[in-house]
């Protein structure tokens, strides 16, 4: 009684974006805006994005980018500093909110000057040592044609029986990144250098919460088109019944075998996507999490991920991806170097 009280507003399904600018004093110029792809409320060191944004129209971009300069000049930055951002559909609406602001560098900086070449820490290093960014020849922030997909790193296989749900705490060890002209692909080369090799074919498991069914019978959709055998367990595979989608009922653990951990142990099992209802290694979802890890089996849950893990098998089975090193990739772009 007598204390103040601060109370949190959570944005459900808003997607986060990170922005990194530099600022010496009298100009800022932004040097990346990434979209994330999970959606916020992961911890952001968690999260795989994108940048340039894959999804959000230029406008939002646009904004995202003068608020974040306006942020900068306010706090007459000299160096490096970060936004975190996220949008939110709301009434047919995009709306912008700032969700915070780190006046240092981030941990997305080593991403974004391997995704635009533009060495960042060092113009940053040398902002703040007294060289204005007009010394330094920095006019705009470069905007790379090609997708560049960080993704992170974990380490579940080390720890057996840990629920690998993502959330707000960070869990990653490190960091690997695709780079490709489209943004599929990009995400598909950002798996396998995590140790996440898509299945082509065989057989998906779907079990999702209530919020993300619709989602998910588009997901499992697309899927069964391609030629794979989707399972679920029931509350699931009713929802994708209901879209006429052939599914095969499997058991939940509660109720006996053979449940999908059998199937695992069988190698029946190909991919899994699952979005929690609940967490915890003890609840059934977190047995199902944790065997796939012991076993091998790639293990989405996050709905926007398995959105982009399923865009990604449909461009591999449409193309080839490509291999070039980053000297190759900026070898005609002139950067800072004096």
């Amino acid at each position: 009684q007598g204390q103040p009280v601060l109370i949190d507003s959570f944005l459900e399904e808003a997607i986060e974006v990170d922005v990194d600018c530099i600022g010496d004093g009298r100009r800022v110029v932004v040097a990346g805006v990434m979209e994330h792809i999970e959606e916020a409320g992961v911890h952001s060191g968690d999260s795989a994005c994108c940048l340039p944004p894959f999804s959000l129209p230029e406008e939002t971009i646009d904004e995202i980018k003068s608020a974040s300069v306006a942020m900068a000049e306010h706090l007459n930055v000299v160096g490096l500093m970060n936004v975190q951002f996220a949008v939110k559909n709301e009434n047919d609406q995009l709306v912008v909110y700032v969700l915070e602001v780190n006046p240092r560098a981030s941990r997305t900086v080593p991403f974004v000057a391997k995704s635009t070449g533009m060495q960042v820490a060092k113009i940053a290093a040398k902002v703040m040592a007294g060289v204005s960014l007009d010394e330094q020849g920095i006019s705009d922030m470069v905007w790379p044609e090609a997708y560049s997909v960080k993704e992170s790193v974990f380490p579940f296989r080390k720890f057996a029986g840990v629920d690998i749900v993502l959330g707000p705490e960070m869990r990653s060890t490190g960091e690997v990144m695709g780079v490709s002209s489209q943004f599929p692909i990009a995400f598909a080369k950002s798996q396998l250098a995590a140790g996440i090799i898509l299945p082509e074919s065989g057989r998906v498991f779907v079990s999702v919460s209530s919020a993300h069914k619709s989602r998910a019978a588009k997901v499992a959709g697309r899927l069964h088109e391609m030629g794979y055998e989707i399972i679920a367990t029931e509350g699931t595979a009713k929802a994708l019944e209901a879209e006429n989608i052939p599914v095969e009922h499997v058991k939940k653990i509660i109720e006996g075998h053979p449940n999908l951990i059998d199937h695992m142990k069988n190698n029946a099992v190909d991919l899994i996507l699952n979005t929690p209802s609940g967490k915890g290694a003890r609840t059934d979802e977190g047995q199902i999490r944790a065997a796939a890890v012991q076993h091998g089996v790639p293990c989405i849950t996050t709905i926007q991920a398995a959105e982009a893990a399923v865009s990604a098998i449909e461009a591999l089975r449409s193309g080839e991806m490509q291999v070039q090193s980053l000297q190759e990739r900026f070898a005609d772009q002139k950067l800072v170097t004096s």
